[in-house]
């Protein structure tokens, strides 16, 4: 099938913001692990295991994404585009910005509570809008927050709820597997239950309240108004 012009720039230009969720994301996600009061929900099973074991966070991030992709084929089947698949690609390049970030913030470590939950509140903030421009294109996503959408569609409720509900089911995964480990909590805290509950809702306002990701996800259409394909 042959695109126009118009269309070939628009899919170009959700692909960038795309790719600027990503980085965003995984920014917020170091950024809140490294508030040292638990790290996000979405990356709590696999922080769990990294305590455990040698392999790193983004490894182990890596891992568990392809658990995500495999959720979203069995709800979605045959509504699962073959587009989607690149979120391999995907997996790759956002495990390894995880480890990135963590390296970049390796002197970041906020002290006393204060500082602490500020950090924290930074991250989740980040996050959620990472989240909200990554999914705004409509083309693929980060494997998590493609669950997510899979979740959402299937059940028909928004996004936002969903995601408070997946990051709850990650973060009761995560405590069992901490307790198996190591007879105790490790790696969850009040950050994690903050950003399970927070994130979604995040989500949720920045979608209403900023017009710049309206414009994003008006890119998703074309001139006479119908959505076009991400690929």
């Amino acid at each position: 099938m042959a695109y126009s012009r118009g269309h070939k720039r628009r899919l170009a230009l959700r692909y960038l913001f795309f790719a600027l969720g990503v980085a965003i994301n995984s920014f917020g996600i170091a950024v809140i692990t490294k508030a040292a009061l638990g790290t996000s929900p979405i990356s709590s099973v696999a922080y769990v295991l990294d305590l455990a074991f040698p392999p790193t966070l983004g490894e182990f991030t890596f891992v568990i994404n392809l658990v995500f992709i495999g959720i979203q084929i069995a709800l979605l089947r045959r509504d699962f585009q073959p587009v989607q698949f690149l979120q391999i690609v995907v997996n790759v390049v956002f495990s390894a910005l995880i480890d990135v970030s963590m390296a970049a913030l390796g002197t970041f470590e906020p002290t006393g509570l204060a500082a602490q939950l500020a950090a924290l509140l930074i991250g989740c903030t980040i996050l959620a809008f990472g989240i909200a421009v990554e999914v705004a294109p409509n083309v693929i996503v980060v494997p998590g927050e493609g669950a997510v959408r899979a979740i959402s569609s299937v059940s028909a409720k928004p996004f936002g709820s969903c995601k408070v509900a997946f990051d709850v089911t990650l973060v009761a995964i995560a405590l069992v597997l901490s307790l198996a480990f190591f007879r105790g909590i490790q790696g969850l805290g009040i950050g994690t239950v903050v950003s399970a509950l927070l994130v979604g809702r995040i989500v949720n306002l920045f979608n209403r309240f900023v017009p710049f990701l309206a414009a994003i996800a008006r890119l998703s259409r074309s001139e006479v108004g119908a959505p076009e394909a991400a690929a």
